[in-house]
């Protein structure tokens, strides 16, 4: 099979193919300098409260105390996804959908000595992350594929987990959902943290989320869709925790860094206005 009928094959949809592109471009500060400082590469926000005294002292050092501190609060958002995961051990396979540059799936590896799959249509970010696996020693356990989380092509009920960070925003929820439920075991942990418009201010997005929408070429999703969809595919939620409070500082402090995208103020209104919130959400294959 040739690298175009595989692609060809992943991406279906002019829109799929724009956002890989986007994301096989992609080398944003942001990401970039954040994983240099220690190798674990995200792709989400961060949560928990700032140490503001990074602000302090030395100027020529001020801004690597910033990008080190945004990037303590990312791996805090990162351990509390996977706290929610349940109890997983070295002879459970989990699958990380949207992967990103691996981050999320390295931490999860560490934490439960399990195989973990990690998925993305971006070709660029799986390679990243599979050199990742290499250089650590772990590409044995932790292997990373050029595929759409819509249509994942792995076996019925071969997951005990599967979570998205950061990532439903780009596909149709149900479809999503379904896919999830087709692969996950029988009483197999889901978990998500997103952020999602807020159905009581409307039942269109603000115009601050839609601001983040045309920033990232994403589709935010309202509140409700998320229950809805997973009601419809056998998920059943068992903790649905507001973690806005929980990020709001992150972004104050990002507002202040060098590596700042611009996209900082379109959040924190969204947020302050209630327009938006950032939601993790678990639940269970029945």
């Amino acid at each position: 099979m040739t690298v175009l009928d595989t692609a060809t094959q992943v991406l279906t949809t002019k829109y799929q193919r724009s956002v890989a592109d986007y994301w096989n471009k992609e080398k944003d500060p942001v990401n970039m300098r954040l994983g240099e400082v220690d190798g674990t590469y995200h792709h989400h926000y961060g949560i928990g409260d700032v140490d503001w005294s990074v602000l302090e002292g030395d100027e020529g050092t001020r801004e690597e105390r910033i990008v080190k501190e945004l990037h303590r609060l990312e791996g805090n958002q990162a351990d509390y996804l996977l706290s929610q995961l349940g109890d997983l051990g070295p002879e459970d396979r989990i699958l990380d959908a949207g992967s990103g540059r691996g981050g999320t799936s390295f931490m999860a590896n560490l934490r439960f000595g399990c195989q973990v799959d990690g998925i993305s249509i971006s070709e660029e970010q799986v390679k990243f992350a599979n050199d990742q696996a290499e250089e650590r020693g772990v590409a044995g356990k932790v292997a990373f594929h050029f595929r759409n989380m819509l249509h994942n092509d792995f076996p019925d009920a071969a997951f005990r987990a599967i979570w998205n960070n950061e990532s439903t925003m780009y596909v149709d929820l149900h479809k999503l959902f379904a896919e999830h439920s087709r692969v996950l075991q029988p009483g197999g942990r889901y978990v998500t943290i997103t952020g999602c418009y807020n159905d009581v201010h409307g039942r269109q997005p603000s115009r601050a989320v839609s601001q983040i929408d045309a920033h990232y070429i994403c589709d935010i999703h309202p509140r409700s869709d998320y229950f809805a969809a997973m009601s419809a595919n056998d998920l059943v939620p068992i903790s649905v925790v507001d973690l806005t409070a929980a990020t709001i500082p992150y972004w104050e402090l990002r507002a202040k860094a060098a590596v700042a995208s611009g996209i900082e103020s379109a959040f924190l209104t969204a947020y302050k206005e209630g327009s938006f919130h950032y939601l993790m959400i678990a639940a269970d294959k029945v």
